[in-house]
């Protein structure tokens, strides 16, 4: 079944999100995160929040910090200054295996795939967070690490169908095209369960195809998965058509946040894509 076929289950998404998360809190929350490489500022003073069951999106020129931003929010680097709240804990100084057991998955700019493995097995990989036997156990294959490997083949085949992605589930990674890479990493962090999904340029490098394919799957790990999403992207068409709210980094800085109709009129935004001139003549 297509994505384009499937029901709309935005309803029971944002039910289930806000029963993980108190009503109080947002699911992710930046509160003035700095980040400082020697004499550099990278992020500076950035405050933003995500509510359980958005999509939301971080947009900039190049070198805004978004990506440095991402690995803020991830455990990739630390803050400098700030707090980084994940279903209203801080979590900022935690390892990234931290992020991912509390429910953080996230992509990557570069694909962190194992290119001699299986898609399979590399979806596999994406469990690691649910396993709970011990080594011994899992050698031997005890009763515990039996049921743990039969559920994680069981979770890791409903994303094969989720994603259409059954024709290439023995395949090796490295054998796929790029666009098929990416639907393999996306697969990856779906298997950990998250309830946020951090997406850093999934549709980078795709055909117009392949974009609108990767677009309804955002729309139904939302709907129909109940993830919230918070994705980095330059494809202006992409983040207009599927975000609720927009953030925008120039020079790490944030700059706006809005709606997409707020941010495609806000001058600071036009200021920071084309510059000065192009506000004095809008």
């Amino acid at each position: 079944m297509s994505p384009s076929q499937r029901k709309p289950q935005g309803a029971h998404a944002a039910e289930r999100n806000a029963s993980a998360t108190p009503a109080h809190t947002h699911l992710l929350e930046a509160r003035g995160i700095v980040k400082r490489f020697g004499g550099l500022t990278a992020v500076n003073d950035v405050s933003l929040h995500v509510n359980a069951g958005e999509i939301c999106s971080l947009i900039g020129p190049n070198g805004a910090g978004k990506t440095t931003f991402f690995n803020l929010m991830s455990g990739v680097l630390e803050p400098s200054e700030g707090l980084v709240l994940f279903h209203g804990r801080d979590m900022a100084g935690e390892r990234p295996e931290r992020y991912a057991a509390a429910g953080m998955g996230r992509t990557f700019q570069n694909l962190a795939l194992f290119r001699h493995s299986s898609v399979i097995e590399n979806l596999l990989v994406g469990r690691h967070s649910h396993i709970k036997t011990n080594p011994l156990e899992s050698i031997l294959f005890y009763g515990r690490a039996r049921r743990e490997e039969a559920a994680a083949r069981e979770k890791v085949e409903r994303i094969v169908e989720f994603l259409e992605i059954e024709s290439l589930r023995d395949k090796v990674v490295g054998s796929l095209s790029y666009g098929q890479q990416k639907r393999v990493e996306l697969g990856r962090a779906l298997a950990s369960e998250p309830s946020l999904l951090l997406l850093d340029e999934i549709v980078a490098g795709m055909n117009r195809e392949e974009k609108e394919d990767i677009a309804r799957f955002i729309l139904d790990i939302r709907d129909e998965l109940g993830i919230t999403v918070l994705m980095i992207e330059h494809d202006m068409q992409v983040v207009m058509d599927l975000s609720d709210r927009i953030y925008v980094l120039d020079f790490g800085c944030l700059i706006a946040g809005g709606t997409p109709a707020q941010i495609m009129n806000d001058p600071a935004v036009t200021k920071a894509y084309l510059g000065d001139e192009a506000v004095q003549h809008a």
